[in-house]
């Protein structure tokens, strides 16, 4: 009786697993994606990719996917949009691999997941060839066979791959016409011939590369690190003569470099654009045209939106004198930084303590681009005891969520004025007229670069009743300086 249940729970499981293959709905892909039917009659449903080879009992425990057949300066290209589906990326000369077997609940399944990745493909531009199977080797062999199959089962892989010829492997020529010669021209062929005498004939490698094929052996995979920083160029039909035909040809680029940012979650504060110029020799005692021009945008904060950055451009673009006709152009990003999401704030900008975090740099940045990078800076403290040497310029402070208060002053503490005078100017009214309010505070230091000091400050009021701050120098002729002025 036992046995009469185990032979009906495998009947009904196999019944199960049939009805739920047959039942399953069509996955509809875009026309011309290699493995796809082509174009159905008005009713049928709409074209689907085979169904996965799988088995009851025989799992893998990974799954490769192989992309192939592109040109080699797309390959870049086409990992970049591997690692959207799966973090284990492997390249070869001509071929992309990833391993998506923990992908497939997310995306769906095995059918839907190659579904999309071949959909994302046709996006991008790119037609590659595709085989999914549990060994990387397999993968590749069935994908340059042109075999647009997927195999989920170790015990369905070597049905899958006998009929397919030596050459997938990539061999020498050498060792596929000893081959060709003694009548094994196919995987299958070559897996039945005994194993020693294999090895012994075409070398350890070749036996190597038949075990890793069929998962009998490991294949470590290099993984693909994606490059750090973006840079992509374009040559435009025609020269660019005008700021707006140049920003019409940079647009292009600035949303593959936002989708460059946004799959590695960063923004950069720094963008270069190089445009280059047609080289032009010096004639009748002009000056040579130079060959590039270059725009670096510098921004306030970390940035990764295309939109953001074409305005800025825009801006930098109307200030900028093209010397020559520009027929090439050039983008290259700084150095990555991470971006922080937050929310926005509750409260407009300057209602009930609303903070200007997300407007403070986009100002920043156009008055940039329209006065010039020079003229909007801002001041940093330096652990100086000599005013003169106390601060110096630096980029903006923009406001922090995360920023707190400044705690008060002591009382006891001595009171800086707001206003310095770059240089101190020497008094205008005499010492007699002013009202001593505190002081006096000794600052003697500097002795170790020889610009030290030696003063006496005072804060006093001046006849019209502002307060000021004054030194008196400790060394002859002891001469009094204005040095600042208090809000």
């Amino acid at each position: 009786m036992a046995r009469r249940e185990r032979v009906a729970s495998t009947r009904r499981a196999f019944t199960a697993r049939g009805t739920a293959l047959g039942t399953a709905q069509p996955l509809a892909l875009p026309v011309g994606v290699p493995g796809v039917r082509g174009p159905s009659p008005p009713g049928a449903p709409p074209p689907d990719l085979p169904p996965p080879l799988e088995s009851l009992f025989d799992t893998a425990p990974e799954s490769w996917l192989a992309l192939q057949g592109v040109a080699v300066a797309d390959l870049e290209r086409l990992a970049q949009l591997a690692i959207g589906f799966s973090p284990r990326v492997s390249l070869e000369p001509d071929a992309v691999l990833l391993e998506v077997r923990g992908s497939f609940r997310l995306f769906g399944g095995a059918r839907a997941l190659c579904a999309q990745v071949l959909a994302r493909c046709r996006e991008a531009g790119l037609a590659p060839r595709w085989s999914l199977a549990p060994t990387p080797l397999a993968a590749l062999a069935l994908s340059r066979a042109g075999r647009g199959v997927a195999v989920l089962a170790r015990d369905r892989l070597v049905g899958a791959l006998a009929p397919l010829p030596i050459a997938v492997l990539g061999w020498p020529p050498a060792a596929l016409a000893r081959l060709e010669s003694i009548g094994v021209r196919t995987l299958g062929a070559a897996q039945r011939l005994p194993r020693a005498g294999f090895a012994r004939r075409f070398g350890p490698a070749a036996m190597a590369d038949l075990d890793r094929l069929t998962g009998l052996c490991p294949e470590p995979r290099r993984a693909h690190v994606p490059r750090e920083r973006f840079r992509a160029r374009c040559d435009p039909a025609f020269e660019a003569d005008t700021a707006a035909v140049v920003l019409r040809e940079v647009e292009p680029l600035l949303v593959e470099f936002e989708e460059f940012l946004r799959s590695r979650q960063c923004g950069v504060d720094l963008l270069m654009l190089r445009l280059s110029h047609r080289a032009r020799d010096a004639q009748h005692g002009r000056a040579a045209i130079p060959p590039h021009t270059q725009l670096d945008l510098r921004l306030a904060a970390s940035e990764h939106r295309a939109a953001a950055f074409a305005a800025l451009l825009t801006e930098h673009l109307a200030r900028t004198v093209l010397p020559a006709p520009v027929i090439r152009l050039e983008l290259r990003s700084g150095r990555l930084r991470p971006v922080v999401a937050g929310s926005a704030a509750l409260w407009r900008p300057g209602e009930h303590g609303g903070g200007l975090a997300r407007e403070s740099p986009a100002l920043i940045e156009r008055l940039r681009a329209r006065l010039g990078h020079d003229a909007v800076y801002g001041l940093c403290l330096v652990p100086q005891h000599r005013p003169e040497a106390a601060w110096r310029v630096a980029e903006p402070a923009l406001p922090s969520a995360s920023r707190v208060t400044a705690t008060p002053a002591h009382p006891g503490s001595v009171r800086r004025p707001l206003w310095l005078l770059r240089e101190p100017a020497p008094l205008p009214w005499p010492f007699t007229a002013l009202q001593r309010l505190e002081g006096p505070e000794r600052l003697e230091t500097g002795w170790w670069d020889g610009l030290d000091i030696a003063r006496d400050y005072y804060i006093a009021c001046e006849p019209s009743g502002a307060e000021v701050w004054v030194y008196r120098e400790r060394l002859a002729p002891h001469a009094w300086w204005l040095h600042g002025v208090f809000g």
